[in-house]
């Protein structure tokens, strides 16, 4: 039984991919008649209607597409265990899907990603950009570089913490000449404070940390309030206000001059970096080679 079903999956996924069941008898080298009785050998165990024949083409139906999900992930693990257990695989190679955070990824991953793309030509990245929480086994992700999130991570996943961001307070130059540079936590609250806004329409307080060293959050009557990190950064190098910010987000635009710190004794951890993976792809040679690659991260 269950070696028929694996039988039957080849021929309904080679249908799907190649349109017909004449191109898919093609592809695997069998004959039209054969794949065909396969997909309806397949329907009828299932008790379901998976294609829509017409003359021309074939289409999934809504129990076809689901289906035919499953099916490519059932064959991609496959897949993947053949290539732990086969020595010459010890070449990092095929398909690799890593999800990252829109900016982060895009300012931390990327100088780190392109050189290992570099390195290892027989790879195909799959690279997400986003910044709400994925899940891997749905999404079917390897690797996934997070910052913040929950600390607890399920037995199935392997977790890796880079370390974590540094805050600070910054401003424009010209804007510190206009409204003068704050020497203290109170007279930074008197400035024209740019502030990070939330899904749900509330802004994030700012850190500071304590004469002891305890961190405390304060809500900040704000000027302006942004959805967008990178639109932030935008605002404060116009000269609109101040803002506190991940010292990797706004690395370049002080390195330029375009942005100064200020209270740089107030310079609290913020989120973790973290990297995430599930635990049964650790040993494949390309999981392996990312998360090795991906060490030289860098958050603060």
């Amino acid at each position: 039984m269950h070696d028929q079903r694996l039988k039957d999956i080849v021929p309904f996924v080679a249908s799907v991919e190649s349109g017909s069941f004449a191109a898919a008898a093609e592809r695997l080298h069998l004959t039209g008649s054969a794949v065909s009785k396969s997909v309806t050998r397949l329907e009828s165990r299932l008790g379901s209607r998976l294609l829509e024949r017409t003359t021309r083409s074939l289409k999934l139906t809504d129990a076809g597409n689901a289906y035919y999900q499953t099916c490519l992930r059932i064959m991609e693990e496959l897949a993947e265990a053949e290539a732990v257990l086969a020595a010459q695989r010890s070449i990092p190679s095929g398909r690799l899907r890593v999800a990252v955070p829109n900016t982060y990824g895009r300012l931390g991953v990327m100088p780190v990603l392109i050189p290992f793309c570099q390195q290892h030509p027989e790879l195909e990245i799959n690279l997400t950009f986003s910044d709400r929480f994925i899940d891997l086994f749905d999404e079917g992700i390897d690797v996934a570089v997070r910052i913040g999130g929950s600390p607890d991570v399920p037995a199935s996943l392997g977790c890796r913490q880079m370390g974590r961001e540094r805050m600070v307070f910054c401003a424009a130059p010209d804007y510190l000449e206009r409204a003068g540079r704050p020497g203290s936590e109170e007279a930074l609250l008197q400035h024209q404070a740019i502030m990070y806004e939330r899904v749900d329409g509330s802004t994030k307080p700012w850190l500071f940390t304590t004469a002891d060293g305890h961190p405390h959050w304060r809500n900040v009557p704000h000027r302006m309030a942004l959805g967008d990190v990178d639109a932030q950064v935008q605002a404060l190098c116009g000269g609109l206000g101040v803002a506190q910010m991940p010292s990797w987000l706004v690395r370049e635009p002080l390195a330029r001059g375009e942005l100064e710190i200020i209270l740089p004794e107030q310079q609290p951890d913020g989120l973790a970096l973290t990297l995430i993976w599930p635990r049964r792809k650790q040993l494949l040679p390309k999981v392996d080679a990312l998360l090795a690659a991906l060490e030289g991260l860098q958050i603060r």
